[in-house]
This record gives C-alpha cells, sequence and structure tokens, in this order.
C-alpha cells in the first residue's frame, strides 16, 4: 500500500483526494499537512512538514507555492517523491524545483487532465502545421476564487504552441486601450467567474477561417484522479523532472 501525505489536504482538491483513496486497494492518505483538519479524515493533520511524525512514500501538494521550502525540505530528507499539482509559481521557485529534481524524483506539471495533456499534444500539432499564418489566441475559464491569472494550464498550452515557433513568440496577456495592430504574439486571457472548474480554448485565426480546440473540466476530481495516478508512477522512479507525458507514454 502506498502512503501519500497529502499537502493542503482541507482544500478542495486536498478533500476529493482523500474522498478518492478512501476506495483505493493500492494507495492510501496516511496524514496531511494544512492550517485546517478536513472533516471525516481520520489521520493526522500537522501545520507544517516539520511535525510530520508518520512515514510517507509520496507527497501530493495541491496547496499553494508558499508551502514550497518546508515541502522540498522534507522531500530531501527523507527521499520522498512530490507531486506538485499547485500553479503560480515565480521564476526563482521553478529554478529551484529543477534543482531538487536532481537529487529526489519531483513530478510537475500544471493540469493533471488526461484530456488537457492530450489537447496540449493537438495544439503543438496544430501549430507546426498551421505555422505562421495563423494567428494563436487562448481564453481560459475558472472559478472567481483563483489566485494567478494566467492559468498554470494556459501557459502550458501556449508553450506547447510555441515550441513549433521555436519558443520565438512572445506573450501577451489580455489588452487594453489603443494597442494597434496584432503582431506575432500568442494572447491569452482569463476569465474569473462563478465555480468553473476550469475551460480552456484555443483559437487558431487564419483567413476566413478559425480552427478551435478547447477542454472543459465538469469536476475536480478529474485532476485529482491524475495527482493519484502520478503518485503511484513516480514512488520508486530515479532522481529527476516528470510530467504527464511520461505517465501516458506507456500506455
Amino acid at each position: 500500500m502506498i502512503k501519500i501525505l497529502v499537502c493542503g489536504i482541507a482544500g478542495h482538491m486536498g478533500r476529493n483526494i482523500c474522498e478518492l483513496l478512501k476506495n483505493d486497494a493500492e494507495a492510501e492518505a496516511v496524514c496531511g499537512v494544512d492550517l485546517h483538519a478536513p472533516e471525516n479524515f481520520g489521520g493526522n493533520v500537522y501545520k507544517n512538514f516539520s511535525e510530520v511524525s508518520e512515514k510517507a512514500d509520496v507527497v501530493i501538494d495541491f496547496s499553494s507555492p508558499a508551502c514550497l521550502n518546508d515541502e522540498m525540505a522534507y522531500c530531501m530528507k527523507h527521499g520522498v517523491p512530490a507531486v506538485i499539482a499547485a500553479t503560480g509559481y515565480t521564476k526563482e521557485q521553478l529554478a529551484y524545483i529543477d534543482e531538487c529534481a536532481k537529487s529526489i524524483p519531483v513530478f510537475r506539471t500544471a493540469n493533471f487532465s488526461v484530456g488537457v495533456n492530450l489537447l496540449v499534444k493537438l495544439v503543438r500539432e496544430a501549430a507546426g502545421f498551421l505555422g505562421e499564418n495563423f494567428d494563436i489566441e487562448i481564453v481560459e475559464k475558472h472559478h472567481n476564487l483563483k489566485k494567478d491569472a494566467p492559468s498554470g494550464t494556459a501557459l502550458m498550452l501556449a508553450d506547447g504552441a510555441n515550441s513549433a515557433f521555436d519558443e520565438k513568440k512572445p506573450y501577451v496577456c489580455g489588452r487594453e486601450g489603443n494597442v494597434g495592430a496584432r503582431g506575432r504574439e500568442i494572447g491569452m486571457h482569463a476569465v474569473r467567474g462563478g465555480t468553473i472548474v476550469g475551460e480552456h480554448e484555443v483559437l487558431f485565426c487564419g483567413d476566413d477561417e478559425i480552427i478551435t480546440l478547447s477542454h472543459s473540466a465538469r469536476s475536480k476530481k478529474v485532476f485529482a484522479a491524475g495527482a493519484i495516478r502520478a503518485a503511484k508512477w513516480i514512488v520508486g522512479r530515479p532522481a529527476g523532472m516528470y510530467d504527464m507525458k511520461d505517465v501516458l507514454a506507456g500506455l
């Protein structure tokens, strides 16, 4: 049985992970780290990683970038893999994660949905085929409590498209005022409202035609299920940086 430490266990995603693990024959939530303890969880919940006494096989983190240093210190000390599902990291924090991956296995992706990762692949292929003849615009929609914009998934989609252009296209997040004619950029636009789980739309706009690739998540459980899948997969792997492409490659 794989023992999972859930960071952010009292949040929406943390609660979804615990709910899914209740009927899982291969893994269990052994404890959590959060400022609050969720209802209907019988294990210990600690306010920081230094208090954790249970032996965990892997950490799933759906909290926030503020937990990164303590989390990585714990994982490095105990040789525990980390599945990082939070978004909104600074460039310095991302560089720190890369450095930690030299010593422990780290799984990081902006979106754990299998459908979203397929969308990234399709966007990459479409950008390569359509080339400079089509403008690329990305529209992402999330609930009114999401703190970062554009979303990590929108950036992942933009990076996928930009890989077809040797990452030479700049990103423009929203437009306001007299901005002039559109350039070679990839445009990104964020919508925040209600309880939208997550919707992403990539538009390839050419002369007299528009090609749209999109994904809509109807429940946060798809992300929780993907994180659990990643946690099971990464246990026992050598140090390094992994993402959903590595998991899907074996299917």
